[in-house]
């Protein structure tokens, strides 16, 4: 029944935008296999325990990442799909923009997925524009193409940049993350993820470089996940196990793990911070997120798992004094009359009551001798006393 819900939900709704190319150097060759694999339509009633986890639809109450750009440099992005929603597309590769796959489709789907009434599904971000470059057509790819992908995002001013990709280190990928953050662009990285059939874990790029966003993957639990590599030093963690993600052809995958999938949930917070406070750098911003989490539970867990309200709420004292402050705004002043004022001593009034009160004082003092003088007087016949 729930299968049957969402998918009305969805089918009620249109893609926005359709692909607009870019500039091709060589003509688009069609790939030998586009194959992403089947998705379903049937999800759990149940909210996704990632989106719980991080209380994200709190934060919405200040921001949903409106007026921000995020650039994906990934496999594609199947913008048919009725939650998603891409400006521009990219493609590095000139294979075409389909999403052979399924990774980037997946990477969108829950940094800006569509709040849809009826679907359990939604993205961090959903307000939040992005752009789809495509690097890669298949599980590999080519780490210069990523770093021209990075080059693409710089010339398109992205705000935000999520790379959920392990590569190696590169003099052009280097280059290209340099200049990105030299152009006030967040970079947002994977950790990587252990592989046993490679022997000994190798640090992940960008994620390694010095400015970039490193995010590791973590289980419901809260701990750090087996899969998450502790080769690279990581920023934060982000939920990177069990996850459910928009898939090719309209449906979705319910059970996908590792750090690439962690780190577009740190790329929408990025938004979302960027949105509300667009007087931060980039710098700050990846301060602000590492500040806010939850706290390190342990080895390549680095600041604990990402807090999307406080990142959006706390009030950190380093910031610039002209940053929006997010604290409960101050009661309104009352309205005057709203309190009577004390009127002027009236001088003339307190002279009459001073002299009735001195009157009555005499009076009293009278009446208390005449208690005692007229008994005497009686027993004594009123004659005078002898002297002394």
């Amino acid at each position: 029944m729930m299968g049957r819900v969402v998918l009305a939900s969805l089918l009620a709704l249109q893609p926005v935008l359709a692909p607009v190319a870019a500039p091709a150097a060589r003509a688009v060759t069609a790939p030998q296999e586009c194959d992403p694999g089947k998705g379903t339509v049937k999800l759990s009633a149940q909210e996704p325990w990632a989106q719980k986890r991080l209380d994200i639809k709190n934060a919405w109450h200040l921001t949903r990442g409106a007026g921000v750009t995020v650039a994906i440099i990934d496999s594609g992005i199947d913008y048919r799909h009725p939650q998603l929603r891409v400006s521009k597309f990219i493609d590095v590769t000139h294979t075409g923009y389909r999403d052979c796959v399924g990774h980037g489709t997946a990477i969108a789907g829950i940094l800006g997925g569509r709040y849809v009434t009826g679907v359990p599904f939604h993205g961090v971000a959903p307000e939040a524009q992005i752009i789809s470059i495509k690097q890669s057509n298949s599980k590999d790819g080519d780490v210069r193409d990523l770093a021209t992908g990075i080059k693409q995002a710089i010339d398109l001013k992205a705000d935000v940049i999520n790379v959920s990709i392990k590569a190696s280190d590169h003099p052009a990928l280097r280059a290209a993350v340099q200049e990105a953050l030299e152009h006030d662009i967040v970079i947002v990285a994977a950790a990587g993820n252990v592989d046993n059939d490679e022997g000994v874990a190798e640090p992940a790029y960008p994620a390694s470089y010095e400015g970039v966003l490193s995010v590791g993957s973590a289980a419901p639990d809260g701990r750090r996940a087996d899969s998450s590599s502790t080769a690279t030093p990581v920023s934060v963690l982000a939920p990177g196990v069990g996850i459910t993600a928009p898939w090719p052809g309209g449906g979705y995958q319910v059970n996908l793990e590792g750090t690439s999938f962690a780190t577009p949930f740190v790329a929408g917070v990025a938004a979302l911070v960027r949105s509300h406070f667009p007087k931060l750098d980039q710098q700050q911003v990846r301060q602000r997120i590492i500040a806010t989490a939850d706290g390190t539970v342990g080895k390549a867990t680095g600041t604990g798992m990402v807090n999307p309200t406080l990142a959006v709420t706390a009030v950190l004292p380093y910031e610039p004094a002209d940053a929006p402050v997010v604290a409960q705004p101050a009661a309104s002043p009352l309205p005057a009359g709203a309190i009577t004022k004390v009127p002027p001593p009236d001088h003339k009034t307190v002279n009459v009551a001073l002299g009735v009160m001195g009157g009555a004082m005499a009076l009293a003092g009278i009446a208390a001798a005449g208690t005692w003088v007229l008994p005497l007087g009686r027993r004594r016949r009123w004659r005078a006393g002898r002297p002394s």
